[in-house]
């Protein structure tokens, strides 16, 4: 086929099979070299490019009995590089050829700067291609997987290359078993392992990047799966998944249908929920924006997707889109007609669709609006002067028109009277509405008969002729005059659906670009209301929560009128000033629904900030209570205990016994001694009398002297990478406390004879310090527990304190704007997650008061 052809060179243009990993160490290259040793057995020609196996000595197994080509060498800064040797892979020509990471950039003195522009080509060629990327590497990702991972990745390649693969692989691992892999050693080298489960490999970075690739590689289903049918030609819906689309129309019913679509979508897993407004092309449609806002909110919660199409023809617009979006159901509700409504206007748009919808089951759900609707209208709403003025026209027109004709009725015939009559009759049409139109067409008509067609003076008429043009006369006017007046309606409405446009964008603009939000929201109000004055106020108490005056108000005749809003169900907005008509009032509702969200963003800012000192506070008095039940009895027993044997009488000490229990009894005093003085320093920070510093720390520094204060000078403790780490933002003594707890915790359940491992590392604008022990581990459910006050492991050997040593670390943590949680160890035991504030260098020193 033409489209598989390299343009211009009639060469057949080669296949893409790409194997698409969500993590690295899923078994892309594994699977790659798979598919060619099966390829190569079945006779094809296969040649490798390039394969990465990185040490992994599976992966190099499969290489036995394929082909490898030659590499080329690169140097670049002083170093050698191996590259794929592109001219050697087009010299060779196989039909298939490996080519892994294909998101990889090549060193320069290639022909391309990226490896995907290599295998462009060799497509080019005809050469077919078996390839591998990680999700990560997708050029729409690059973002996200950065807010994930904390990685910025710099090898992409654009999505477009991917998706024009003839096919597409997933390769997909559970984030347990690959983290099991990892343990084993058969992704990383040993060294490295402990640093990638704790970093980039967690749980929940595995979990989030296995979401991302199945949802594009089943959106590339969805693709395909669209081209096929275009292809086929097949109109028919494919029920692959369950997808329900609900019409709104702007009603008081909408949240019913919503709500009742939801339930329905989710009685199948994996079923999506759509929500669809169909607008007018006009642009002029009579639904509420501010119901639509909010509509469009509820469908947002419950985790469906709202989507606005224009047709002027609604059934045909909801089914059309319904098939292009594969729904298999649509919820429309009941009309709100009447039954004369229904009557006069003949099928509505619920039957019409239930009509047309072939294979899309449709739901007519039920609501207490059925049948509520009014009758049509007749004509436009106008001024009560305008309607008055409308009717008499209606009336004198005619007459007028008939005294100018009778004075050149000798020269003038019947059909130019007609016409000129009828003239008058729209005339009246654009003055006063369809209505005024009926009464000036009666009265033409009456007219026309009594003075124009014989017999004259006479309401008979003597030709049939006559009496069929003068009902045609009557019927042409009438529905000419209701066009003009339609016309004209849609005319101002799409004046005022301009202007309240217009004014809802610009009320938005100031809430999104103003700081103070309430306060730029009242002065646009005021302003495009025409209003004197704007008051927000509170409904509990009538405080004035904001408000915008005029600095000249004109209220000389003492007409000025109240229009008061609700605002939520706390506040209320007051308009001063006049009267404000039907339609004003409906934008009005729309745009307190701003005012609303933005009052109710300034309140959780606000409670917020009540709050946080609260909390502040209560974790400065929880670590208070603990250190003082727990950290003083150890030093403050020794002490009693040496003290109270060397005054014992009954025993008589050698000196060196003598001078071991003076040596116990000075060392248990001076760790009295720093506990009290970080005490009272925590006390005077309860009570607000004392500053915390924050200053730009080192935790190589601060780790030493952690390790001072020890039990066992001589414990095995292993610091990584902490002179690599940036400064930390905390109150050095504090830290120093926090990390001597956590350290004692983990030796004390270490394995004997195994290191307790201090390691650092930095994520975006914090610093993570683990603290690694190999011990037996804390069950998931028990996690929480261990940072309860009086909570030991198994709740065994009391001897070292009565397990408030976590609970104290925790509050300290945490009052420094850092957190302390529990993580596995991968192969057994349990890492202690310390993350604090990094410093930068420019940071100064902070002081913070409670």
């Amino acid at each position: 086929m033409a489209r598989d052809l390299t343009p211009g060179t009639g060469i057949r243009k080669g296949r893409l099979r790409v194997y698409l990993g969500s993590a690295p160490g899923v078994g892309k290259t594994y699977r790659m070299l798979d598919e060619a040793r099966r390829r190569q057995e079945r006779g094809a020609d296969v040649a490798v490019g390039y394969i990465e196996c990185h040490g992994r000595r599976h992966t190099e197994g499969m290489l036995d009995g394929l082909e490898v080509l030659p590499r080329v060498q690169r140097s670049y800064r002083d170093a050698e590089f191996d590259e794929m040797d592109l001219d050697a892979v087009l010299t060779r020509r196989p039909s298939v050829v490996l080519v892994d990471e294909l998101a990889h950039t090549n060193i320069p003195g290639g022909r391309h700067a990226k490896r995907w522009q290599d295998v462009e080509e060799l497509l080019a060629a005809g050469i077919d291609v078996i390839t591998t990327v990680n999700i990560q590497h997708l050029e729409s990702l690059n973002d996200v997987v950065q807010k994930i991972t904390g990685i910025p990745q710099r090898e992409t390649v654009p999505d477009e290359v991917v998706r024009r693969a003839d096919q597409i692989e997933l390769v997909d691992m559970a984030p347990q078993a690959l983290r099991r892999r990892m343990a084993h050693g058969n992704v990383y080298r040993a060294e490295k392992v402990d640093a990638a489960l704790s970093n980039y490999f967690r749980v929940g970075n595995l979990t989030a990047l296995r979401e991302l690739a199945l949802l594009w590689v089943a959106g590339r289903v969805d693709e395909g799966l669209r081209d096929y049918r275009a292809s086929h030609n097949i109109d028919r819906v494919w029920e692959t998944r369950e997808r329900v689309v609900v019409a709104l129309t702007g009603g008081p019913e909408g949240e019913t249908l919503i709500r009742r679509a939801a339930r329905i979508a989710d009685r199948t897993a994996g079923g999506d929920l759509l929500a669809v407004h169909v607008t007018r092309s006009d642009g002029l449609a009579g639904a509420s924006s501010g119901a639509l806002a909010q509509q469009r909110q509820l469908v947002e919660t419950l985790g469906g997707s709202y989507h606005v199409v224009v047709g002027d023809d609604i059934p045909t617009a909801l089914l059309t889109f319904a098939r292009a979006h594969d729904a298999t159901q649509l919820v429309l509700g009941t009309s709100r007609r009447g039954r004369i409504n229904r009557f006069l206007t003949g099928p509505g748009i619920g039957e019409t669709t239930v009509d047309d919808s072939e294979d899309i089951d449709v739901h007519m759900v039920t609501h207490e609006f059925t049948g509520r609707g009014r009758l049509p209208s007749l004509g436009r709403r106008h001024s009560k002067r305008r309607t008055i003025a409308g009717y008499a026209a209606g009336l004198v027109v005619p007459w007028l028109l008939t005294a100018i004709l009778s004075q050149a009725h000798e020269s003038i015939n019947l059909t130019t009277d007609a016409l000129i009559f009828q003239l008058g009759v729209v005339i009246v049409a654009l003055l006063g509405g369809a209505i005024s139109a009926l009464l000036a067409s009666v009265s033409a008509s009456l007219l026309l008969n009594y003075y124009f067609i014989p017999p004259i003076h006479a309401l008979t008429i003597g030709e049939t002729n006559n009496i069929v043009a003068l009902v045609v006369f009557a019927s042409v006017a009438l529905a000419v005059a209701t066009i003009v007046d339609h016309a004209s309606r849609l005319t101002s409405r799409a004046a005022r659906a301009t202007a309240e446009a217009e004014t809802l964008s610009t009320l938005a603009g100031s809430v999104l670009r103003g700081a103070d939000a309430l306060s730029a929201l009242m002065e646009k109000s005021r302003t495009a209301f025409g209003m004197q004055a704007v008051a927000l106020l509170s409904r509990v108490d009538d405080e004035v929560l904001a408000h915008s005056e005029a600095e000249h108000q004109d209220d000389a005749d003492g007409q000025s009128e109240t229009t008061e809003v609700p605002v939520g169900a706390d506040a209320v907005l007051v308009l001063t000033g006049r009267r404000l008509p039907a339609a004003d009032q409906r934008v009005l509702t729309a745009f307190a629904a701003h005012v609303a969200v933005a009052l109710e963003r300034d309140r959780l800012a606000m409670v917020a900030a009540e709050v946080e000192p609260i909390k502040a506070a209560d974790r400065m008095r929880t670590a208070l209570l603990a250190a003082v039940s727990h950290d003083l009895r150890t030093p403050l027993a020794a002490a009693l205990a040496s003290v109270g044997s060397l005054r014992s009488p009954d025993v008589e000490f050698s000196p060196e016994d003598q001078a071991e229990l003076l040596a116990t009894a000075d060392e248990s005093l001076v760790k009295l001694t720093r506990l009290v003085d970080n005490l009272l320093d925590m006390s005077r920070l309860q009570a607000g009398a004392l500053t915390l510093h924050l200053a730009e720390t080192h935790l190589d520094e601060i780790l030493p002297r952690a390790l001072d204060s020890l039990p066992d000078p001589y414990a095995p403790i292993q610091p990584l990478d902490l002179d690599t780490a940036p400064p930390v933002l905390a109150d050095p003594p504090l830290l120093e406390r926090v990390l001597a707890n956590v350290i004692t915790n983990a030796l004390r359940y270490n394995a004997p004879g195994a290191p307790v491992l201090v390691t650092a590392s930095h994520h975006a604008d914090q610093v993570e310090i683990r603290v690694i022990d190999r011990g037996p581990g804390i069950a998931p459910e028990e996690r929480d527990r261990v940072f309860l006050p009086f909570q030991r492991l198994g709740d065994t050997d009391n001897t070292t304190g009565v397990g408030l040593g976590l609970a104290l670390s925790r509050g300290l943590a945490e009052a420094m704007g850092g957190s302390l949680e529990v993580e596995d160890t991968p192969g057994g035991g349990t890492t202690m997650l310390l993350t604090l504030p990094a410093a930068t260098r420019e940071e100064p020193v902070h002081e913070w008061t409670n």
